[in-house]
């Protein structure tokens, strides 16, 4: 982390929501010390005239990439936070899939390991076991389970204080409860893989519960007399809802529809597997067989969707693509994000935040990753 003072200046830049011309800020000791607008008080350190700089990205919901996935027995770690650095993500959740507990214990605590120390590691998203069969998706089946207190106190401890955010099917025996368990213990509860009813959805949400993982997949649909778990969290000012905005998970006119029901609490995550950043092939997630055909990843057996290879800055491209105002797909990147997991520290460029920004050229390509102020690609 760099002690001395960088001045950046940029074309533009996102400052609190608003995309400000001739924008100024000044880093030092990995947080912005300063911002402006017009002539800086002195020659830029970095600059980018032609360039959009905006928050780092936060991505709630990655497995990996680049080949390697964080299931791993010895995750290539350096690599896949590397590839999707070049990507805008500054700060990332290391997301598991189901396994059984004797399994998935060991990941846990390895994945708790490099969050201990690397601080673009966020925590870890524990995207089951504790699902519903109905909408388990790319999730084995045969490791589904209940969140019985013991289990959620194994993952726990594991976790060591890391584990940052858990996916629930609010409608498994002892959901409830559990979800409570796990917000007491400080962790983000999301509702997914799911088949709950409206009625339960809001009750999760009640208990806890302040996430939708990836919104309108592993879910019923919203139907006018059934809306389901979509439509209670739209309506909850105190939920988020993930977004996979890669063109194929959601419908463009969905994503826009999303983007204008829930202004501020639209979240774009990646889902990314191993194949984001690889070409088409046989890949696995988890203990299941993956075919990727023309970069989407769908199970060898059922043909479920499974994961993504979405980088942030493409889920931008297509939420803009979608209609959405440039401010608010970034905004859906960053801040929201942040704001989800609590982080009133990331996701913005604004005085004492984390010097975490993203430069992007005139077609929202990545141009230049800083984390804590000191460039990451």
């Amino acid at each position: 982390m760099s002690e001395s003072k960088v001045l950046m200046r940029a074309g533009r830049a996102l400052l609190e929501g608003v995309l400000v011309p001739d924008a100024w800020l000044e880093l030092e000791g990995g947080v912005i010390t300063a911002v402006g607008q017009g002539a800086p008080p002195r020659a830029a350190d970095i600059d980018l005239p032609r360039a959009t700089l905006a928050p780092g990205f936060v991505d709630l919901h990655c497995h990996g990439a680049v080949g390697s996935a964080f299931d791993d027995d010895e995750p290539d770690w350096d690599a896949v936070l590397g590839f999707h650095a070049a990507h805008g993500t500054t700060r990332q959740a290391v997301s598991l899939v189901t396994a059984p507990l004797d399994a998935l214990v060991p990941r846990v605590r390895a994945a708790a390991a490099r969050a201990a120390v690397d601080p673009a590691v966020l925590g870890v998203h524990l995207e089951g076991p504790f699902l519903a069969d109905s909408h388990r998706g790319a999730h084995d089946p045969a490791a589904l389970t209940a969140p019985t207190a013991d289990a959620v106190d194994r993952l726990l401890e594991a976790g060591d204080g890391h584990v940052l955010q858990v996916t629930i099917a609010p409608e498994l025996p002892g959901a409830i409860e559990a979800i409570a368990r796990f917000s007491a213990a400080g962790v983000r509860v999301a509702v997914g893989h799911t088949g709950a009813d409206a009625a339960t959805a809001r009750a999760a949400f009640d208990a806890g519960a302040t996430l939708l993982t990836h919104a309108c997949n592993g879910m019923p649909p919203m139907h006018h007399r059934s809306p389901g778990p979509l439509a209670a969290a739209l309506l909850d000012e105190r939920v988020t809802l993930e977004a996979i905005a890669d063109g194929e998970h959601v419908a463009a006119e969905m994503l826009g529809l999303l983007a204008r029901s829930a202004p501020g609490r639209l979240a774009l995550i990646t889902d990314a597997m191993a194949a984001a950043g690889m070409p088409d092939g046989a890949y696995r997630i988890g203990s299941l067989d993956v075919r990727v055909e023309e970069g989407l990843p769908r199970l060898a057996e059922g043909g479920s969707i499974a994961g993504s290879t979405l980088t942030l800055d493409r889920a931008v491209r297509v939420l803009v693509a979608a209609g959405a105002p440039l401010e608010a797909a970034l905004d859906a990147a960053s801040r929201a994000p942040a704001d989800a997991l609590g982080r009133a520290d990331l996701g913005r460029i604004e005085v004492g935040a984390a010097a975490d920004l993203v430069a992007l050229d005139e077609r929202l390509g990545v141009v230049g990753t800083w984390r804590a102020g000191e460039p990451v690609r």
